[in-house]
């Protein structure tokens, strides 16, 4: 869907309504402020693609520490609240986004100059028609999105 609410409530259902969600147990080791997370929360409907995406990673930069690490940071997906500094709500309200690495890929630092977010693991997202929020808004490298 359309990142804008109306489009996400038809596709999605209503915002932090959390029997949309499932839970996906990562398919490598993910850490969340150094502790290994069992399982994250996510929309139903992307759970698939979302395991597809962290498979692909893991599959294929397991011997790849600089990119692997990116990955295993994990930031949070399901997180019902408002877009950072602003009103409308964001699309982790749903489960639809994922944030990796944000440690390095803070929502200000421009992609690639600041942040380091690996070109690699965008383009695992964008096979599954993932948005890229550092390939296609040059910040927030960290965010993943399950919209067009």
């Amino acid at each position: 869907p359309r990142a804008d609410r109306a489009s996400m409530e038809a596709f999605y259902g209503a915002a932090g309504d959390e029997t949309n969600l499932t839970n996906l147990v990562p398919p490598y080791p993910m850490f969340y402020d150094g502790l290994r997370i069992k399982t994250l929360r996510c929309h139903v409907k992307v759970a698939a693609s979302l395991l597809r995406v962290l498979t692909a990673i893991g599959q294929s930069y397991s011997q790849t520490r600089g990119i692997l690490e990116e990955a295993e940071d994990y930031g949070g997906c399901f997180n019902f609240r408002n877009k950072r500094g602003g009103t409308s709500l964001s699309i982790h309200s749903w489960g639809a986004a994922i944030d990796l690495d944000a440690d390095d890929n803070t929502f200000r630092d421009h992609w690639p100059m600041q942040a380091d977010m690996p070109l690699e693991i965008m383009e695992c997202f964008a096979r599954e028609g993932w948005l890229s929020a550092g390939a296609f808004w040059g910040y927030d490298a960290m965010h993943f999105q399950a919209t067009r």
